[in-house]
């Protein structure tokens, strides 16, 4: 009897061992809460930070030494969140942090990564729920920041400032449908018409490779005698509204010429 008492405690302690490295890490650590999280987080992106949060591999209890170490983990570890502050209550582990949310995706040889709109470089994590664009035409650089860290470069920025006015604009005009579902990539390679002084300097391209012809950085219209920022983007979304997509419909779209300006939409506040 008693060598029978103990083999059944062995196989408790062997099948107690088992479990815990057989359930997922979202399980494992069923105490982590994430607050306030934004509607696009998807799982892939939630299992990196849960992943994240145990770094050391410790088992996670509800005191403040756990949420120093969840705190100092993320931070280090996950660059999608900003200003992170981790709490215990009487049942949990709380995160609460800004995400960055991105809006451009780069490859550069055989990485690729995101930036969001303020240029912080994001590790790649796929997110097909958003629409992110491609940026092409950046020169190859010897060195790339890490995650979390800001990339500063003019080309770079004038695509990105593009791309969050129409962010924006998606926002206020489409929300059940944004017009950035359908645009594939921006093209800088003739930024500042480094490669071509008389060629329009940004381009975007349809899905469907519909070419977009944008004209020079935000904020540059005048010096090129081309239509504001707020007109391209006026025309644009006119077009999107009057043809119910950019796809398959032209074979391209001009918005710098401001001899075909067309009322502005109500964009003063995006």
């Amino acid at each position: 009897m008693v060598c029978l008492l103990a083999a059944i405690a062995i196989g408790f302690v062997f099948l107690n061992k088992y479990v815990k490295k057989t359930v997922p890490v979202s399980e494992r650590i069923g105490c982590l809460e994430l607050v306030g999280v934004p509607a696009w987080l998807n799982e892939p992106l939630k299992e990196k930070i849960y992943a994240a949060a145990r770094a050391n591999g410790e088992d996670l209890k509800l005191d403040e030494e756990a949420a120093v170490s969840v705190q100092q983990n993320i931070e280090t570890l996950v660059a999608w969140l900003d200003k992170v502050k981790v709490q215990t209550t009487h049942d949990s582990i709380q995160v609460r942090a800004l995400w960055r949310k991105p809006l451009a995706l780069v490859k550069l040889g055989l990485r690729k990564f995101y930036v969001d709109a303020d240029l912080v470089v994001l590790d790649f994590v796929p997110m097909p729920n958003l629409p992110i664009v491609e940026v092409k035409g950046l020169p190859v650089v010897p060195r790339i920041p890490l995650p979390g860290q800001v990339w500063r470069r003019g080309d770079l920025a004038a695509a990105v400032a593009i791309l969050d006015r129409l962010n924006r604009m998606d926002k206020l005009v489409t929300p059940d449908k944004p017009l950035l579902n359908e645009i594939g990539s921006i093209d800088v390679s003739n930024f500042n018409g480094r490669q071509n002084s008389r060629a329009p300097h940004i381009r975007l391209y349809a899905k469907d490779n519909t070419e977009i012809i944008w004209g020079a950085e935000y904020g540059k219209w005048q010096r090129h005698l081309e239509s504001t920022d707020k007109q391209k983007i006026a025309k644009l979304y006119e077009h999107y509204r009057e043809y119910g997509t950019l796809l398959n419909g032209a074979k391209y779209i001009n918005l710098c010429d401001p001899q075909d300006d067309i009322i502005p939409l109500p964009i003063d506040k995006y």
